[in-house]
């Protein structure tokens, strides 16, 4: 188990939508190839959604990561990209599944996503031990926090924080509705509608049989259109959640009556903007929702707190595993790489002694113990420091030694000093054992 973890990320916390969208890559598993198949990258993943546009690697040090990470954000304007190294990396990993980087804290969506991408990064074989057991442990403390905590209760999406701004706007009972998405985030908005006295409520999808299903699970009456036939139901429409998958605008913003209140989910965006026309149509888009999310996270603070508290835990366990496999894994590289090489000189010195008149078991015993006794005095001091760079987070000391001590390399070693070869036994051994 070797490297460390350098991530990079583009969020809403320190990005305009429009920076997070060209940030993105249509292709999610397109990135995870490009970055592995960077120099030094051994393990690569992605998250990418509505808030976010995410890459982690591994390599053998954070000057390596960087430079694999590099090329994705040198176009983004200045402070948009966020970069973290390896215990930084795990942490905000914790706090995304948990609900805690979100723009709605404790939304449920992202651990959904989370998990869609693990299985894509892991279907591709991106993902190594380091990078599986991060996710992992991720996906665990994000269950945990919606189980043993309340940090989901209330407004759980950006679906329903999209209602929440326009009740915080205008009355909607009575009002008619139209949802432009049937995907996740339009089943949530149209779920989150779904609980007010509407006087029409239409899903439009640009398949028509995925809207009809949405509508038909809703616990009211509501109509499916195709993205084609919206013509008729734009026309006194009082309320528009736009949130399809969409590459390009579906809609232009003077297409609606100017009583409209428009939320624009879509990312890239569902609504094409008019100067002339914006200032007419109420048009609200994710950078607008602050207000609401920060209502949420107030209401949430205490088991926000929590779950903070929680991610600590669960952090410094997931350290020391990583800890110990390190460690584990250099000293055992360490000795792997001196057996080999000390089974070549022991087979070279008893070829030679042989050929000077033979040994007995004894003497054969000899040289063997006398080479163990040489390997575990030479590697004893190396194994206390690894263990106390394990202790102490001295990551690259561990990396350092992996490399030094690959075993593969000592199995070289021994092929090139096998027992053909024409080093001799020092004269010091020669004569212990003939003393013997």
């Amino acid at each position: 188990m070797s490297g460390v973890i350098t991530g990079v990320r583009v969020t809403h916390e320190t990005a305009s939508v429009d920076t997070i969208d060209e940030a993105c890559r249509p292709d999610g598993n397109e990135l995870i190839e490009t970055l592995l198949a960077r120099e030094g990258v051994t393990e690569a993943f992605a998250l990418q959604t509505c808030n976010r546009s995410e890459a982690y690697v591994v390599s053998d040090d954070i000057a390596t990561g960087r430079r694999a990470l590099g090329p994705w954000t040198e176009e983004l304007p200045d402070g948009a990209a966020t970069w973290s190294g390896h215990e930084e990396s795990l942490r905000h990993l914790l706090r995304v599944a948990a609900g805690l980087d979100s723009l709605v804290v404790g939304e449920d969506q992202i651990i959904g996503q989370l998990k869609e991408a693990y299985a894509e990064a892991r279907g591709i074989g991106a993902l190594g031990e380091i990078l599986d057991d991060a996710l992992l442990k991720a996906i665990h403390v994000g269950e945990r926090a919606r189980t043993e905590t309340a940090i989901n209760e209330g407004v759980v999406s950006l679906g329903s924080a999209a209602v929440s701004l326009i009740t915080g706007e205008r009355e909607i009972d009575g009002a008619s509705a139209l949802v432009i998405g049937a995907g996740e985030m339009g089943t949530l908005a149209a779920q989150a509608l779904s609980r007010y006295d509407l006087s029409e409520l239409v899903v439009a999808n640009r398949t028509r049989s995925r809207a009809e299903r949405i509508a038909e699970e809703l616990p009211v009456n509501a109509e499916a259109r195709s993205l084609d036939g919206l013509e008729t139901v734009l026309s006194g429409v009082d309320v528009v959640i736009a949130a399809t998958g969409s590459d390009e605008p579906v809609l232009d913003a003077g297409t609606f009556d100017p009583q409209t209140c428009v939320v624009d989910l879509a990312k890239p965006r569902d609504i094409e903007r008019d100067s002339e026309t914006d200032a007419s149509v109420t048009l609200y888009d994710l950078d607008d929702l602050e207000t609401v999310t920060e209502r949420t996270a107030a209401k949430r603070a205490a088991a926000a707190s929590t779950v903070e508290t929680m991610i600590d835990r669960e952090l410094e366990h997931l350290l020391g595993q990583f800890k110990r496999k390190q460690a584990d894994d250099a000293i055992s590289g360490m000795y792997e790489g001196a057996q080999h090489i000390k089974r070549s000189e022991v087979t070279t010195a008893l070829a030679k002694l042989e050929s000077q008149g033979g040994l007995t078991d004894d003497q054969r015993e000899t040289v063997e113990a006398m080479a163990d006794a040489l390997v575990g005095q030479l590697l004893s001091a190396p194994t206390k420091s690894l263990r106390e760079a394990a202790a102490e987070d001295d990551w690259e000391t561990i990396n350092t030694a992996i490399q030094l001590f690959d075993p593969t390399e000592g199995a070289t070693r021994a092929e090139t000093i096998g027992p053909d070869s024409s080093e001799g036994v020092p004269p010091e051994v020669a004569a212990r054992i003939e003393d013997d």
